[in-house]
């Protein structure tokens, strides 16, 4: 037996305890691998040994929530917390929690193959109505004994290892004792926060289920690197989607198809695609939309982007698909928009996509993608791997701090330059996206270009302005490469952002960014009015190069002629539905405003009820991309066939 003294004796035994826990959800997980080896194939030692590693930060949160109990129990700066009984309760509540963690990631070794992934928080739901409980569990139970006999050795061993450290109560206990306890607890608080979070980073989001992308090669390989408990906890909250039958599917792929065939036999036109994504570059900054504002003197804030716009071809109605920078490269990338909660968050996020950079890759085209923030940041890096990136460039492979603004990354000036020169080294085809941070709160400038871009009526415009700024001096740079002009180029923002004028102070308009085609080696030059967004992106690029395979996309192809197309985006429960001239507004299963936005673009005029046909017609594509979208994001078909 373990016998420690003295007034670090309860926080060393924690983390001893705690640290054996760490170490048995690794052989869980190797156990969990054993078990499904048939359904992971191309995994290969050092890659599993790779995921093994990866998964310990999820298991790290899942110990942590499981054991918040304890550890508040063996924290708390009090003398009695030696006395036997005490000890006793700790001891108890150590076992039983735990013994749930390992008790759900067994049920996993069983029950995947049905599956396909983790359980997740849905579970409780998905068998709430079941009459018959006790009978499937004793059905389980008979069929998987063998687990059920693990379980009890795993929960027997737990309590011989709990038993094997005790803590001996200190002879003193004074002010002093107190002191050191209570700065203790305040310690273990602050690593339980950056515990759970993963990591303690500004640009940091909490870790959830797509992070698992970091460490693997395809979706299904997620699986092994979460854990059964973390994926549970995660989703408890999650939103879940209902399956939708409204139409027939010889009806439903007539209204709305989503699996794209060529459209003519021209040969695969293998230009260079670079996609740029412009953190908060709403339609509203920018000059060349909005030559009517401030009475024609409107001039915006982007003075180059202005410039390429005219010799690109571009839209007078697109939209985002999300309001969230999270919301905008599965939207871009995969083509896939979020309903409800952003798509990497969700529990489909390990569904497989198609994305364009992995059917472009399939092509033989080099994969990358740029962001000057920590490496994990956004959780763009796991989802990169998803949508099959190659080759990732963060802060981290920038590896200069000097250019470092302080809360997000690496300037965009600077990051875009090193993005041309990497560039550069690549092989073509290629295919590389950019998504860029410094026109981002707090809103600042590096000091070198204080006063250099009018500061505006918004905290935004000023950022606006060096961004565009950086974005001139990349293609400055670009258009001396030899690459530039075989190369189709995509700007468009992430998504709206605040605003100034009454005109984007409305519900279409908080959604209006700019889309941008730019070849400048060939004629690909205009501006339509046609209805656009950003999961037609990817189609768009892929029509224009005249890929000649079938391809699933919730998207439409922007440049053509067919006009039957739709714009659809999200907030919570209730849809923003946009087709032909009229923005429709659904939730709670009923249509709840309707308007002409080409009559009526400040929304006073609401047609609900008064005009049938065209409620009708909308709430008939409306309820095709619901089932298209719930559908296939529960029964994982978001590749074609």
């Amino acid at each position: 037996m373990i016998k420690l003294k003295g007034w670090f004796g309860p926080y060393l035994a924690m983390a001893i305890r705690l640290g054996l826990m760490l170490l048995l959800y690794t052989f869980l997980r190797l156990g969990f691998y054993g078990f499904n080896a048939s359904q992971f194939p191309q995994v290969a030692v050092g890659e599993l040994l790779f995921m093994l590693a990866g998964g310990v930060k999820f298991d790290i949160v899942a110990l942590l929530y499981i054991n918040i109990l304890y550890i508040l129990l063996e924290s708390i700066p009090v003398p009695f917390k030696y006395s036997p009984k005490y000890s006793h309760v700790k001891k108890w509540v150590f076992v039983i929690t735990n013994s749930i963690g390992v008790a759900l990631n067994l049920v996993d070794f069983a029950y995947y193959p049905f599956t396909l992934k983790r359980t997740t928080g849905t579970v409780f739901s998905q068998f709430s109505n079941e009459e018959n409980m006790l009978k499937l569990f004793l059905d389980f139970g008979l069929e998987y004994w063998y687990l059920i006999l693990l379980f009890g050795v795993i929960v027997w061993g737990i309590i011989k290892l709990y038993d094997l450290i005790s803590v001996e109560r200190p002879v003193v206990i004074n002010w002093k004792f107190y002191s050191v306890h209570l700065g203790l607890l305040l310690l273990v608080a602050f690593l339980f926060v950056g515990g759970v979070r993963g990591g303690w980073a500004h640009s940091t989001r909490p870790i959830t289920l797509s992070n698992a992308g970091d460490y693997v090669k395809s979706p299904e390989e997620m699986n092994i690197v979460l854990n059964t408990p973390f994926s549970i906890l995660k989703t408890l909250k999650a939103v879940t989607l209902k399956e939708q039958h409204f139409y027939s599917e010889e009806e439903l792929n007539k209204i709305y198809p989503v699996i794209h065939q060529p459209k003519d036999s021209s040969a695969f036109k293998k230009l260079n695609v670079v996609v740029l994504i412009l953190e908060s570059f709403g339609k509203e900054h920018i000059g060349f939309f909005n030559k009517e504002l401030d009475n024609g003197s409107y001039k915006g804030y982007t003075p180059f982007l202005d410039s390429l716009i005219q010799q690109s071809y571009t839209f007078t109605r697109s939209y985002a698909n999300g309001r969230k920078s999270i919301d905008a490269l599965p939207s871009v990338i995969t083509g896939v928009p979020s309903i409800g909660e952003p798509f990497v968050l969700s529990i489909y996020s390990g569904n497989k996509t198609t994305s364009l950079p992995k059917l472009l890759a399939d092509e033989g085209y080099e994969t990358s993608f740029f962001h000057g923030a920590p490496n994990g940041s956004m959780g763009f890096s796991a989802y990169m791997q998803l949508a099959g990136i190659q080759n990732y460039y963060g802060k981290n492979e920038y590896n200069n701090d000097s250019d470092f603004d302080g809360m997000w990354g690496i300037w965009d000036e600077p990051f875009m330059q090193y993005m041309a020169k990497e560039i550069d080294q690549m092989k073509e085809p290629f295919f590389s996206s950019f998504f860029s941070l410094s026109s981002h709160h707090p809103f600042k400038v590096p000091e070198q270009f204080a006063g250099k871009f009018p500061k505006g009526t918004l905290p935004l415009h000023e950022p606006l302005g060096y961004a565009d700024y950086a974005l001139k001096r990349f293609f400055e740079t670009a258009s001396k490469s030899p690459w530039y002009q075989n190369t189709l180029f995509v700007i468009c923002a992430d998504h709206a952002s605040m605003s100034h004028f009454k005109e984007y102070n409305t519900m279409p308009n908080s959604f209006a960014i700019p889309i941008v085609f730019y070849y400048p080696g060939g004629e690909l030059k205009g501006v339509s009015d046609k209805l656009v967004q950003q999961i037609d992106i990817m189609p768009t690029v892929l029509n224009y190069l005249h890929y000649d395979k079938p391809y699933f996309s919730f998207g439409f192809d922007a440049f053509s002629p067919d006009r039957n197309n739709f714009v659809v985006s999200n907030i919570g429960n209730i849809y923003n539905f946009f087709k032909g001239d009229y923005f429709m507004t659904y939730g709670n299963q009923e249509i709840t405003s309707l308007y002409n936005l080409k009559e009526d673009k400040f929304l006073n005029n609401d047609l609900k009820g008064k005009s049938p046909l065209v409620q009708d017609s909308l709430l008939k594509d409306l309820e095709a991309f619901m089932q298209q979208y719930n559908n296939r994001m529960i029964h994982n078909k978001l590749v074609a066939d």
